[in-house]
């Protein structure tokens, strides 16, 4: 038997062993041995008929409550067993409050013991109302675009979307004696940060921890936030590796979206918004990092946050309205679908970290291997080219030499040349089922460029698709003056 979050052991007593007390009954209760010793063997206790007399007054003045006191024999040793129960309101020790989590006696400072104190009241963070602000205030479009969200996930009914704003905020239980809550300011008002400091997202590619090559600030609402938070991860970020299908232009990111979103979407949510600092995702060339100053539940760890677990938000009333919206579940998954996430796409699982200041996620970015990846699909994708064409495909080839140097229009030419034309249609009669990529490969130019060739071609008749995009394939036009 070892010591744990229910069981401490003391070889003599000493009045600051109360702390210990404290911390159990602001805790799940447990109970504190006088008279075993860190191995948990048992020593025995002096004076025992004096403490049995002292404990329970001593106890009851200076914490305020009142434990189960016992004397207990093993092995001929007589010991103290004090039991204390988990106590509804918050218990203090010299003005000082204590938490017992894990094996440890921890003393509760700043934000932790604000939300324990909350918390033994019945409230969270943000569920407390705020002095000023009213729902005109309020950023109406924003209001509507989450009620639209809300009605389409079916979380709330279509009759809502004819309701005052007024009366939709109190139906959301987001007010209290009439004055907006906390969560309602970082939902809907266009600002937040004109009520709490660093309620903001900061984004910043790093060269290294030291060298930062630029950044960005996002501000808003928590909804405008997330969406534009991702948005410019995927568009000035994270640089996205070019594939093609047929004419489908294919962008894959080194890590994929999903996570992403779920990931900034968690901070959002379980941020706590006391301290003052924002969000912050550093973005280096192989690694993406996103950190919010989140406090774990109590007792738990990082094993148990990935692990499957009932939902904890840190802020439940932000966290029902992004329910509420469809944007997150209330199953506790968010952690599990990110994982999922990099698991299906192919790249490695996120890694969690927890510190004093909150907790990092960090997604390794491996452009690298997602490159080799996607163009080694490529090469495998590839249908055998062949070495040489045909009799009828050579005169069909010179037919339409012959007529672009007649009949070309005037616009196609100047868009490319005759040489470059042919030269994809000599490509597109060996292999009908290139790439726009092998293509573009094929005669030094980009996917753009192919695209528009492909385009002209087409409109002059000599090129024309079979099937879809994805699947499908090229046939030069033997008699393309039947198109015209």
């Amino acid at each position: 038997m070892d010591e744990d979050k229910h069981i401490e052991w003391k070889e003599s007593w000493r009045d600051e062993h109360l702390k210990w007390i404290c911390g159990f009954a602001n805790a799940q209760g447990g109970v504190l041995e006088i008279g075993r010793n860190d191995k948990g063997e048992a020593i025995g206790v002096e004076n025992i008929s004096k403490l049995l007399k002292d404990l329970p007054n001593k106890i009851r003045d200076i914490l305020g409550i009142v434990p189960e006191i016992d004397q207990i024999k093993e092995k001929g040793k007589t010991l103290i067993q004090i039991k204390i129960k988990s106590y509804t309101h918050p218990v203090n020790y010299r003005g000082q409050f204590y938490y017992r989590s894990g094996s440890t006696n921890q003393e509760l400072r700043g934000s932790a013991l604000h939300h324990f104190l909350l918390k033994k009241m019945g409230k969270t963070w943000d569920s407390i109302p705020v002095e000023k602000g009213s729902v005109s205030d309020l950023d109406s479009k924003v209001i509507a675009k989450f009620c639209e969200m809300a009605v389409k996930k079916k979380r709330l009914n279509p009759e809502v979307l004819k309701e005052k704003k007024e009366d939709l905020i109190e139906k959301l239980q987001l007010t209290e004696d009439g004055k907006l809550k906390r969560a309602t300011i970082l939902l809907f008002y266009p600002d937040p940060e004109d009520y709490f400091t660093g309620a903001y997202i900061k984004v910043g590619y790093f060269k290294d921890d030291a060298d930062i090559l630029y950044h960005d600030v996002v501000r808003g609402d928590l909804f405008t936030q997330v969406d534009k938070t991702v948005d410019l991860l995927l568009t000035k970020y994270l640089k996205a590796f070019i594939s093609y299908e047929g004419l489908e232009r294919l962008e894959t990111f080194p890590v994929p979206e999903e996570a992403l979103r779920e990931a900034v979407l968690n901070a959002v949510i379980h941020k706590d918004y006391t301290t003052g600092s924002p969000i912050q995702i550093r973005v280096y060339e192989d690694k993406i990092m996103i950190w919010n100053d989140s406090l774990f539940p109590y007792d738990w760890t990082i094993e148990k946050l990935i692990a499957k677990h009932s939902s904890k938000p840190f802020n439940p009333d932000i966290a029902k309205i992004f329910f509420l919206s469809g944007m997150v579940e209330t199953w506790g998954r968010g952690i599990e679908k990110m994982i999922t996430a990099c698991k299906n796409y192919g790249v490695p699982e996120p890694v969690f970290q927890d510190e004093t200041t909150g907790l990092w996620v960090e997604f390794k970015n491996h452009d690298a291997e997602m490159r080799k990846k996607l163009q080694k699909k490529e090469v495998l994708e590839k249908t055998p080219m062949k070495t040489h064409m045909k009799p009828s495909e050579i005169a069909t080839l010179q037919a339409i030499k012959a007529q672009m140097s007649q009949k070309m229009s005037q616009k196609m030419s100047q868009k490319m040349s005759q040489k470059m034309a042919l030269k994809t249609l000599e490509l597109l009669i060996l292999n009908p089922k290139i790439t726009i990529l092998e293509l573009a490969q094929q005669i030094n130019r980009s996917g753009r460029t192919v695209k528009r060739i492909l385009h002209k071609l087409q409109k002059e008749g000599y090129l024309r698709r079979i099937g879809p995009d994805k699947g499908g394939y090229w046939e030069v036009v033997k008699k393309w003056y039947e198109l015209k």
